[in-house]
């Protein structure tokens, strides 16, 4: 006997072309000199700039500040965890630029689309086989009156 000519293929699940290691120089975050001290300075980074600062001028014994040594690796940078490239996409017509680079980058549905309107996405995501990295947010359960 021989086999069918139309044979049923499985999607899978796009893999990323290749994965580099993610080496991060800097694990943790650099804080703002003195916003330990007092509750006005917040923690997110600023550069020193008194004419008499300790931590310009480079002392010793100051916190760490951040130096161009540690930038990430051109290949990895902006990488996700899982190899992909982030894309926001806010329509269909947005997700068909990603047909030929579904291994590069994966589509991420912009906070303002509306649940109707990512249905769509996550409909045309599937046939062009492009990763959606939130697919799950905003999705509920039709009852049995909304049918």
């Amino acid at each position: 006997t021989t086999p069918p000519s139309h044979t049923a293929v499985k999607m899978v699940q796009a893999q990323p072309l290749k994965r580099v290691k993610i080496v991060k120089k800097h694990r943790n975050k650099f804080r703002r000199f003195q916003s330990d001290r007092f509750m006005r300075v917040p923690e997110s980074w600023r550069a020193p700039r008194g004419i008499d600062g300790r931590l310009r001028r480079r002392f010793r014994g100051t916190i760490p500040q951040p130096k161009i040594g540690f930038g990430s690796n051109k290949k990895t940078r902006h990488t996700l965890p899982n190899g992909f490239k982030k894309f926001r996409v806010f329509n269909v017509a947005d997700l068909d630029l990603l047909l030929l680079h579904n291994r590069k980058y994966a589509a991420e549905i912009a906070a303002t689309v509306s649940s109707k309107s990512r249905e769509g996405i996550l409909v045309r995501a599937a046939q062009l086989n492009v990763r959606v990295i939130n697919a799950n947010s905003r999705k509920h359960e039709k009852t049995e009156d909304e049918r």
